[in-house]
């Protein structure tokens, strides 16, 4: 996610749109709260669920127990893509295509949720909060850390001009 794709303005466009800048929809990516991910079952069903994702180890990151349905679709099949946006007909919302990898190394396990804390603040760094404690289960391999390798993403702005830009990095 920090290498900048190719940028193309989509046909459903509106007349006179201009696509979405990179810088653009990756400062909306930084600012989200909360994602939908959506994998595909062993027998081919999809599967969509909301999570917490921030921008960590040059990509999109998530985190999730081994057991989970999420975790056990992405040991069959890594495709996957994370959505989030407004909800609204106003504002802009994303979709980001790619392949899923669990980090292994608690180093790379550890910088990635220091970026979770400064994204997520008190709920992961209060003794209070929803997640507390979550970034030592995830350093020791208790709640596993995935990495998503981008391949597409689009944005899609809506009123008052709609558009629809596409990325694509290249040699994915």
């Amino acid at each position: 996610m920090d290498t900048e794709p190719d940028v193309e303005l989509g046909a459903f466009s509106d007349p006179g749109a201009r696509a979405t800048p990179w810088a653009s929809a990756r400062a909306l990516l930084d600012e989200a709260e909360i994602f939908w991910i959506s994998t595909v079952r062993p027998d081919g069903r999809p599967h969509v669920t909301p999570l917490l994702a921030a921008r960590a180890l040059g990509a999109l990151c998530f985190v999730t127990g081994g057991q989970e349905r999420k975790a056990l679709n992405l040991d069959s099949n890594s495709h996957c893509v994370l959505t989030t946006g407004t909800g609204t007909l106003n504002g802009v919302d994303l979709v980001v295509e790619g392949v899923a990898s669990a980090v292994g190394e608690r180093a790379e396990r550890e910088r990635a949720m220091a970026d979770f804390a400064r994204k997520y603040g008190a709920h992961l760094t209060d003794p209070e909060g929803t997640w507390y404690g979550m970034d030592e289960a995830v350093a020791k391999g208790d709640i596993r850390l995935y990495r998503i390798e981008p391949t597409r993403g689009f944005a899609f702005a809506k009123l008052p001009v709609f558009s629809q830009t596409r990325y694509t990095w290249q040699g994915r």
